[in-house]
């Protein structure tokens, strides 16, 4: 069974309100540095009332419903996510480390037996 995508078109009242997100964010962003000398209550306030007036105008746009929805969907499958016990999740992290010295090792004996073979035997320089 294929399911089809429809694609909403983005009207022009969509692209104002990201326009005005951005915007928004950048206002609050340089007021708050320009708010400097106001004192850090007033610089900080103005720099989150800012943020979250552009979240709230984000939230309203047709992107923002769909961001609404993709994380609700997203949330909706963490879950149904069947989590590791605490004893799973120990010897697990005990047979990568098992494995990462096993490894460590076979690379190192490797490496000493190409060294010998290619400097001494075929080469012949001797330490």
């Amino acid at each position: 069974m294929a399911t089809s995508q429809v694609e909403t078109v983005t009207t022009g009242a969509d692209k104002a309100k990201l326009f005005a997100a951005v915007a928004i964010v950048l206002a609050s962003v340089a007021g708050f540095y320009v708010l400097g000398k106001q004192g850090p209550l007033i610089q900080w306030g103005a720099l989150v009332l800012g943020l979250v007036l552009a979240v709230v105008m984000f939230l309203t746009s047709e992107h923002g419903r769909q961001f609404m929805g993709f994380s609700r969907d997203a949330w909706r499958e963490v879950k149904k996510v069947v989590w590791p016990t605490r004893k799973e999740t120990l010897q697990m992290t005990g047979y990568v480390f098992a494995f990462v010295v096993l490894m460590a090792l076979f690379l190192w004996l490797t490496d000493k037996t190409l060294e010998w073979v290619l400097y001494d035997l075929v080469l012949g320089w001797r330490k």
